[in-house]
């Protein structure tokens, strides 16, 4: 049975990449036996989701297709929570320092989430929640 997944995220440059994720405090396996100008294994959170990035060619030689144009669409939206509001203004503002952009700024959703949405150096479309779970039953 499944125990894992890993997402495969194709991205231009991946000394660019790891140093913006590692800017915004997403941590790296460095024991990861890849070629480090081709691929890298980010983890994030505290389970260790790990998301493999990988050169775009060498992205596309796995799916056998092209890349998706991230400048005018969307494929994917990846979700990470957050302990507070507070870290979801942090994260915020570590994204915009490090290079990223912020499209969707920290704001109250449906009156029980506080989160924004940032688009990493690729134009993958990120989204940080904190989840206030107290107000969604109140």
């Amino acid at each position: 049975m499944t125990k894992e997944i890993w997402v495969n995220l194709p991205v231009k440059n991946i000394e660019v990449a790891v140093a913006f994720f590692t800017a915004i405090g997403f941590s790296f396996n460095t024991n990861f036996g890849g070629d480090p100008k081709t691929a890298a294994c980010m983890l994030v959170g505290s389970k260790n989701v790990v998301v493999m990035l990988f050169q775009e060619q060498l992205f596309e030689s796995f799916t056998q297709k092209k890349l998706a144009d991230t400048g005018v669409g969307s494929e994917v939206l990846f979700s990470i929570d957050a302990e507070s509001k507070e870290e979801v203004d942090a994260l915020a503002a570590k994204v915009t320092a490090a290079g990223g952009t912020v499209y969707s700024p920290p704001a109250l959703v449906q009156g029980w989430m506080y989160g924004c949405g940032f688009i990493d150096m690729d134009g993958h479309r990120w989204n940080v929640l904190f989840m206030d779970m107290a107000a969604m039953n109140g």
